[in-house]
């Protein structure tokens, strides 16, 4: 029985160190990366935005065209 009373509060003890050592070799980004991350997170938005408004320019009114604008 106290094993497992172990056992269980090992977990938080654990996820704590994990957490901990996680953190401590977590660092700021420098400018660099920074405007690098940045790039590709506006790019990823451009393609997404992209393809929102070809989804809407095309496959909406094909579809409405298809199933006859039910």
């Amino acid at each position: 029985m106290s094993d497992q009373l172990k056992e269980i509060a090992e977990i938080p003890r654990d996820f704590l160190r994990d957490g901990t050592l996680f953190l401590n070799r977590c660092t700021k980004p420098d400018k660099r990366e920074f405007i690098k991350i940045s790039q590709a997170v506006g790019m990823g938005f451009i393609i997404m935005g992209v393809i929102g408004y070809v989804v809407k320019l095309i496959h909406i009114p094909v579809n409405n065209i298809l199933v006859g604008g039910a």
